[in-house]
């Protein structure tokens, strides 16, 4: 599995011959990818703030995946046709991967001009095998936390049944979880690799992401924090 950062929430995966892309919003400083360059096969939306949906309409043959209020936000506003509304709970199957959406602590309005609500926040979990309560210690796993706040269901249930190997989480504060509260999640989650986003890509919410490391490190963790440069990527399981 590799996983790209490009900047804020902004992830490609790739598993086998399946792409993701999760918030696609590439009008940030850690990122000189064009998104025309990206060939996405779903698209995946945490929620309907404009700095995680701003690109969505750049993938015209992609398959967009989101909670209902949200995938028919963007139907109607970007002209996205190729969706599916699912959620929280939910796992779907998506190419050689599947998908899990997951509660996220936040909020999302829709940029409608009345304040329409995108429905309940959330993040995914990207397995290679369908997750069950019997353990598969071959399968690898990404979770994106979209833009949360700590919450224990972290700890209760995304750790001991979604088992994620490796997570981005929030750190920039402000709008989300900070460093420290960020590497609290790391060490609930039980993961083998942390990585920091939604960070830098304005004034409120610049960070020194030493501080991410040096907290995860305090918690006693065994995970590697793990800051990726711009468009970097990283590879979990597999070769």
């Amino acid at each position: 599995m590799d996983l790209t950062w490009h900047g804020h929430s902004t992830w490609t995966v790739e598993i086998e011959d399946t792409t993701f892309l999760i918030d696609p919003f590439f009008d940030n400083p850690h990122t000189d990818t064009d998104p025309e360059e990206v060939d996405p096969d779903h698209v995946l939306l945490t929620h309907g703030h404009a700095d995680h949906i701003a690109d969505v309409d750049r993938f015209r043959g992609a398959h967009v995946v989101g909670t209902p209020e949200v995938t028919g936000y963007v139907t109607d506003e970007y002209g996205v046709e190729d969706t599916t509304g699912m959620n929280l709970g939910g796992t779907v199957e998506l190419g050689d991967a599947f998908v899990t959406m997951v509660r996220a602590d936040h909020t999302n309005g829709l940029d409608t001009g009345y304040g329409a609500s995108g429905g309940t926040p959330a993040g995914y979990v990207i397995s290679e095998t369908k997750p069950t309560q019997e353990s598969d210690p071959d399968s690898t796993s990404f979770y994106h936390a979209g833009d949360t706040a700590l919450m224990t269901e972290m700890r209760d249930v995304i750790a001991p049944f979604l088992e994620p190997d490796a997570a981005a989480v929030p750190a920039g504060d402000h709008f989300t979880m900070g460093p420290a509260q960020a590497a609290i999640a790391v060490d609930w989650l039980d993961v083998d690799y942390a990585f920091p986003m939604h960070y830098d890509s304005f004034p409120p919410i610049e960070i020194d992401t030493d501080d991410f490391v040096r907290e995860v490190r305090a918690t006693g963790s065994d995970a590697e924090a793990v800051v990726l440069g711009d468009d970097e990527t990283f590879t979990i399981g597999g070769e």
